[in-house]
């Protein structure tokens, strides 16, 4: 993110991070133990989102979608927690991806590696299906599905499978991907029939449960960067280089013919992601306009680089700059956005129809700039009067240069924070004028309490390492250096699962007097992610209409109850 710091200007920054997290961290996790107390949370993450074991009965679930996406959530899942007895996927190539592991993708471990070859034999041979339906009717001990569909795919699986959990006296909880849906209308359906059918419904938006995140949003409600005026999030990445079939083959068990690939379609010209290869096994099972109907998918081309077309994918705002804008309005105390300016250009690849420099439908670069509210502004989190109390957010994602990492650069009056790639943080202060000092990127720091009792950076001289976040422990905050971050994959089964085990389909969604649900419910439940949503879907309509580029979110959209007031029925592309 920052370009110009030296490597060490970047451990000065960490171990800024680390000192002032110890301090404002301690109190909250302390205080998620003491709520613990002798129920059984185990670790830290447990501890500090507040959920607990599942007491040796992991909740059995079937996967719908085995490809890239599916392919990590099952790397990182705990089987403690969840424990797949089904798995459904209609292309051949991730059938057997998903049981063998992606040797390209260390994350994507395949269930031979998670539960060992007898399991992942008897998954494989007894438990793999093509159609979700006819999965659910034999499965009988299906408690969960977690869903890694194309996009359009998202609500149309997700409420069948809840109506069929009413439909047989028991739910069926829904652990969907990111983005929500293709439309706010679907995400409100969504939301809709996880209410009427009593089912969990959780969206992945996994840094709802990374240490990192809640560890950096620990320190900006703190105040401690003074007042935040700006955010730059980014996500850029190089697709500019020529392809190559793979020389060296994938090890057993993969075979030439699992790599071969189907003759009709282009090959990728350029290495890009969203653009594989079409293997000739999918082409030979699908290729079949009646069976791509039944899927709900027009062509190969669309099943298997759906990210490309409007119809079945969101574009960069949805795969990408949906990630980022979350943990900008968490950043933020998890407000709304006012108003959102945004450009989208295909100025790279090729459009469809018009050559074979990997084609698509989606832009490859886009811009947007969003208006939030500040802390005193009347839809802040202080609900104060200041309507001038704006904060500009800006997001970038381009696909022809890497050369920043991918985060979020959060900027207050005070102080700079860099979350990098989900991995790190680093912290600075402002220099002060009245007081001698030198360059701000090279100064340690540590926080005290100011002269209005708020928490303050102050400069300091030479510091000691930083601290442990815990006590007992040696690690520092996450994303302080001290060891691996977790990206919170883990932690969102593990609550997700906790909430299954605790939740009572009588009461469902029943709210207290004072509003607030009753029962426990995953962190980004059905009406968190749906935020998401409408700011990555109103910035695709925002870009597509070049004349007036800028929306103002209309806050009933973000009211789940509302049902007909949505985006795309006010902005229509």
């Amino acid at each position: 993110m920052a370009i110009d710091l030296t490597p060490e200007q970047r451990q000065l920054g960490q171990e800024n991070y680390a000192r002032v997290a110890d301090g404002m961290t301690r109190r909250r996790f302390l205080k998620g133990a003491a709520a613990a107390g002798g129920a059984m949370a185990i670790g830290v993450p447990a501890m500090y989102f507040g959920y607990q074991t599942v007491h040796g009965k992991p909740v059995k679930a079937a996967l719908i979608g085995g490809g890239d996406e599916g392919g990590v959530l099952v790397g990182e899942h705990n089987p403690d927690f969840i424990k797949f007895i089904a798995v459904c996927d209609i292309r051949p190539h991730n059938q057997k991806r998903i049981i063998e592991g992606d040797p390209k993708v260390a994350l994507r471990k395949g269930f031979r590696k998670m539960y060992g070859n007898s399991e992942a034999d008897d998954l494989a041979k007894k438990h793999m299906y093509s159609d979700f339906r006819e999965m659910l009717k034999n499965e009988k001990d299906i408690e969960m599905v977690v869903i890694a569909l194309p996009l359009h795919l998202h609500a149309p699986v997700a409420i069948e499978c809840m109506k069929f959990g009413k439909e047989r006296g028991k739910p069926v909880h829904v652990l969907c991907e990111k983005l929500m849906a293709r439309t706010v209308g679907d995400c409100k359906q969504m939301i809709k029939t996880a209410k009427d059918t009593g089912s969990i419904l959780s969206i992945g938006h996994q840094r709802h449960y990374s240490l990192l995140y809640a560890n950096a949003r620990d320190i900006l409600e703190g105040g401690v960067l003074g007042d935040i005026k700006h955010i730059r999030a980014l996500w850029h990445r190089n697709f500019s280089w020529p392809y190559s079939a793979e020389k060296t083959p994938w090890p057993a068990p993969w075979t030439k013919e699992d790599m071969e690939l189907a003759e009709g379609f282009p090959p990728p010209m350029l290495r890009d992601g969203w653009y594989p290869p079409i293997y000739k096994k999918d082409s030979e099972a699908l290729n079949d306009p009646e069976k791509l109907h039944k899927y709900d998918f027009k062509s190969m081309q669309e099943l298997v680089r759906w990210r490309l077309f409007d119809r079945t994918g969101g574009g960069l705002m949805a795969e990408l700059g949906s990630h980022q804008l979350d943990a900008c309005s968490i950043f933020l105390g998890k407000v709304h956005p006012l108003a959102v300016t945004a450009i989208g250009e295909q100025s790279f690849f090729d459009r469809l129809g018009k050559g074979d420099k990997n084609p698509r439908e989606a832009d490859d670069h886009v811009f947007a700039t969003f208006e939030f509210p500040g802390k005193n502004h009347p839809h802040g989190p202080n609900k104060g009067s200041d309507n001038d109390d704006i904060v500009v957010v800006t997001y970038s994602s381009i696909s022809t240069n890497g050369f920043e990492q991918y985060g979020e650069c959060v900027m207050g009056t005070r102080g700079t924070m860099i979350v990098e790639a989900e991995q790190k943080v680093f912290l600075y202060n402002e220099r002060d004028p009245a007081k001698k000092g030198g360059d701000p990127k090279a100064t340690a720091v540590t926080v005290t309490t100011g002269d209005g009792k708020k928490p303050a950076l102050e400069s300091g001289g030479t510091w000691g390492p930083a601290a442990s976040t815990t006590a007992g422990s040696s690690a520092g905050p996450a994303g302080s250096g001290t060891g691996p971050v977790s990206r919170g994959y883990r932690e969102e089964m593990e609550d997700f699962a906790f909430c299954v085990r605790t939740w009572d389909p009588k009461l469902g969604y029943a709210k207290d007097n004072a509003g607030a649900y009753r029962q426990r419910l995953p962190r980004c439940h059905g009406e968190v992610a749906m935020a998401d949503a409408i700011i990555a879907l109103t910035s695709n309509l925002a870009m597509r209409n070049r004349k007036e580029p800028r929306i103002e979110f209309d806050p009933k959209w973000f009211d789940a109850a509302e049902m007909e007031a949505t985006p795309e029925k006010k902005h229509s592309a």
